[in-house]
């Protein structure tokens, strides 16, 4: 093993405060770590004595692939090290303020992560680089810190090094096992640091110490659709190598379930195509649907609706009808919902605590939506509708597929496939 001194340029640093004092105005500081790197596969030939170290690893994060030839092919490093970074990282702690003043205490404390030159390459997406490393014999599924390449590729959204490390045959079902909040955080576009990441709304934080089991597709679908959104490529690469769509973390979540999590209609209506099982429980006993909806308000500009009408399309099994008041009260700001996960239903009663559960102001902005399904109290529902459940009910799970087959006018098409019309019959 190699040990050399390297100054962290990536990580924030403030002095020490003394008891009593904010520290918050106190100038930066040098944060300096050590940089340990050790051969995993190759232990009998020994790092070169004098070898470059610091700018083989400086060529993988920039990109430098001229410098990296050199390197590997005249000082013959390993492309299989392991680099050991240890750096001193200032963590706030909250004390108690007669111990140490309003502020709290700035506490040091040393963080070590594993990573390859493949991870590092993935991890800041530089594809000419990785091709360099994979044709010297770099190993696509050596992940010493807990995540391989294909887990920085998708965590940065690069699809050229995803696509790269395939084509490797990088194992697509590769289990991260590090539980420590870069992985956590994949799913936004920001630094690997968790400290560092906002993460994207709908994704939650997960504990530091947890070892969630997550594979590269679970990541990739739990990540919010944005603008310029290259997940429907990323997902079809990860698909056509192999990636098991019903993969469960350890909290038995899939890809499904991340996906209805976060509002993205695309990836559930693929996942839904390659079979992915629209009735999974996790070990809360939460199905996709379930999913879907507890994340439904905070997800609007996403329609979320969309989602649902896919689960149920595909044979998502319905909430307990009496449950459906807590779905008013939680997603009453989306009548869309509200009217998909209604009309899902033949006959469902109608009782004056619907009304108590939606919020005045809501009830105001979309009031004719709301006043068509009070109105079914202690009624039946049209013909129309009935029609509707009797097709749907026949068809089952098949609706997503059959339905469209059938040789009527589109908009009864959208009819049957539970479209929202902004009222309900």
């Amino acid at each position: 093993m190699e040990t050399m001194n390297y100054k962290s340029q990536a990580i924030p640093s403030a002095r020490p405060c003394t008891p009593g004092s904010t520290g918050m105005n106190e100038s930066p500081g040098a944060v300096t770590g050590k940089l340990r790197i050790s051969s995993k596969l190759d232990l009998e030939r020994p790092l070169a004595p004098r070898a470059p170290i610091s700018r083989f690893y400086t060529a993988l994060v920039t990109g430098d692939l001229r410098s990296l030839q050199v390197l590997t092919e005249r000082y013959h490093l390993d492309v299989n090290l392991v680099f050991e970074i240890s750096k001193n990282e200032l963590e706030w702690q909250v004390k108690s303020q007669a111990s140490y003043g309003p502020s709290g205490l700035w506490a040091l404390e040393e963080k070590r992560e594993l990573s390859t030159p493949l991870c590092l390459a993935a991890r800041h997406g530089h594809p000419d680089c990785l091709r360099h490393l994979l044709r010297h014999g770099a190993d696509p599924n050596l992940a010493p810190g807990g995540r391989g390449p294909l887990h920085e590729a998708c965590q940065g959204e690069h699809s050229h090094c995803l696509e790269l490390l395939l084509e490797y045959r990088a194992d697509p079902n590769l289990q991260s096992d590090e539980g420590t909040a870069p992985l956590h955080l994949c799913t936004s576009r920001g630094s690997l640091r968790g400290g560092e990441t906002k993460p994207t709304q709908g994704m939650q934080r997960m504990s530091w110490t947890t070892e969630v089991q997550e594979t590269a597709l679970g990541i990739l679908c739990g990540r919010a659709p944005g603008t310029g959104d290259d997940s429907l490529q990323l997902f079809q690469l990860l698909d056509a190598h192999g990636a098991d769509v019903d993969a469960r973390d350890e909290s038995w979540r899939s890809p499904l379930h991340r996906a209805c999590g976060a509002a993205n209609a695309e990836l559930v209506r693929l996942l839904l195509r390659r079979g992915a099982d629209a009735n999974a429980a996790d070990y809360d006993g939460v199905s996709p649907l379930g999913w879907a909806l507890q994340s439904a308000a905070s997800h609007r500009d996403l329609r979320p609706h969309l989602t649902i009408q896919l689960l149920l399309n595909h044979g998502s099994q319905k909430i307990w009808p009496p449950a459906f008041v807590k779905v008013l009260k939680s997603c009453a700001a989306v009548p869309e919902v509200i009217e998909v996960l209604f009309n899902s239903y033949s006959q469902i009663p109608v009782s004056q605590e619907w009304a108590e559960a939606v919020p005045q102001e809501v009830f105001q902005q979309h009031q004719p939506f709301y006043e068509s399904i009070l109105r079914l109290a202690g009624t039946a529902r049209c013909l129309q509708h009935l029609c509707r459940s009797a097709i749907r009910a026949n068809f089952g799970s098949r609706c997503h597929s059959l339905i469209p087959l059938l040789p009527v006018p589109k908009a009864l098409r959208d009819f049957l496939l539970l479209e929202p019309q902004g009222v309900v019959l």
